[in-house]
């Protein structure tokens, strides 16, 4: 009898996390800081899609829309594309009915003027009116040490085979730089060289600190320690989110 209890308040605790507004979420943190893990854990737990402006501009491309030709075009000329044309990506994929109870925003502030366009859009152009200014970037920084990061990145192998990828500092294979399934050689990716990851972490620092900057000083930042295992980092991040979720704050 306990354990049917049991289950059927985990079943319920579930619920709660895949129907309750969670609002916007944007993980900040250096290359290696295990964003991507992480965000893919929450868009598990809450039910919620990560939007990536990568994955925008190649569907919008591939889907011929006028903003993807309008990207096609600026591409094909070797050029970067401008701001106001992700802007109006971003724009139309937030109003999409599945950003309803929230989303996570992958790649996307990357300076503050896009931090303050965000803002100003979900204060002043998101669709549910009764959401806005309470419907705000919740911003999770993972900060880990730049010594740890170069481990993490420099220390990445490939498999060529079959992609497997190991780290000879804290994943190492069987047998050095070998791989454990199919005995091939491992090889370092040209960008995981030590020289190119410096570069990386230069340009993440001049490029993105601003954002963190930004929203340190609207109050909605908040720093995870990024130095633990996956899971306990997962942890510390289920529960900040826990405690800032929109319905806590305020509602929506």
């Amino acid at each position: 009898m306990r354990e049917s209890e049991d289950q059927v308040a985990v079943t319920a605790d579930r619920f709660m996390e895949t129907s309750q507004s969670i609002g916007p979420i944007v993980l900040l943190g250096p290359p290696g800081a295990g964003k991507g893990t992480q965000a893919k854990r929450i868009t598990e737990r809450y039910a919620i899609p990560q939007i990536s402006t990568g994955d925008l501009l190649r569907e919008n491309v591939r889907n011929g829309t006028a903003l993807g030709l309008k990207a096609k075009d600026i591409m094909a000329r070797g050029e970067l594309v401008p701001d106001e044309l992700l802007y109006d990506m971003v724009a139309e994929r937030l109003r999409r009915p599945d950003c309803e109870r929230g989303c996570i925003l992958d790649g996307f502030p990357r300076t503050a003027a896009q931090a303050a366009w965000l803002d100003a859009f979900l204060e002043g152009g998101h669709s549910d009116k009764s959401k806005r200014g309470k419907w705000l970037p919740f911003v999770i920084s993972m900060d880990v040490d730049y010594n740890l990061l170069l481990l993490r990145l420099t220390g990445r192998r490939t498999c060529p085979t079959c992609e497997r990828i190991y780290n000879v500092h804290f994943q190492p294979p069987r047998v050095d730089e070998v791989c454990d399934l199919d005995g091939i050689k491992l090889v370092t990716r040209n960008d995981d060289r030590e020289e190119v990851i410096r570069e990386r972490l230069q340009a993440y620092e001049r490029q993105t600190r601003p954002v963190a900057e930004y929203y340190q000083q609207k109050g909605r930042l908040v720093s995870v320690d990024g130095m633990g295992s996956a899971d306990q980092v997962t942890e510390h991040v289920f529960r900040e989110i826990a405690n800032h979720s929109p319905a806590k704050v305020g509602g929506c």
